[in-house]
């Protein structure tokens, strides 16, 4: 194959695997890759590129590699010895894959790893009960009101649920969130 053909090639298997692992392509199979793309490489020999290249796209991608990150890593692949290390064709090739497709993997990552329903809205109010329906005065005092709309991703219904807290309950919850929001800043900082 021309250099060109051996980069179409590459960059068409490096799509495929990320169609297949990263968004659910469910058509695009390692056998049409085989025969679309590499029809006459042999079958142990294309299983062994396929697997080393789906291999690097992982590693790559669960590390979600910046570029600097991405060619140190590329440098040291193609320094190893034997048939596990890169040519410098393959790097060149991964190294315009990624920069092509990394916001998309990561999104897709993202969202494989998101836990279902999603958080869509919230509304709420505050509300001050002056007298029950027998009219008797009642001194709980106000009360938040608070509508969560939640949602899959894909779907447009969704569905709703109201919770009624008191000044006790909101104060807990607040304490909560100043917690989540201190294990969000400890985690930050520190990478």
């Amino acid at each position: 194959m021309a250099d060109v053909e051996v980069a179409k090639s590459l960059s068409g298997l490096l799509n495929g695997i990320a169609q297949m692992v990263y968004y659910n392509k469910s058509e695009i199979t390692e056998d049409l890759l085989k025969n679309e793309l590499y029809a006459e490489m042999p079958q142990e020999e294309f299983k062994s590129l396929y697997e080393k290249m789906k291999g690097l796209i992982k590693s790559i991608a669960a590390a979600d590699m910046d570029h600097a990150q991405l060619e140190a890593f590329l440098t040291a692949q193609t320094k190893r010895q034997g048939g596990s290390g890169l040519t410098a064709e393959q790097a060149a090739a991964l190294s315009r894959f990624w920069k092509s497709q990394r916001t998309r993997v990561r999104e897709s990552l993202l969202a494989q790893c998101r836990w279902e329903p999603t958080l869509r809205g919230l509304s709420w109010r505050v509300d001050l009960q002056t007298a029950d329906s027998y009219g008797s005065a009642d001194h709980r005092g106000p009360v938040a009101l608070m509508e969560l709309e939640l949602g899959r991703d894909g779907q447009q219904d969704s569905d709703f649920v109201c919770v009624e807290f008191d000044e006790t309950k909101v104060n807990h919850v607040l304490k909560k969130m100043a917690d989540i929001q201190e294990s969000i800043d400890r985690i930050v900082h520190h990478t």
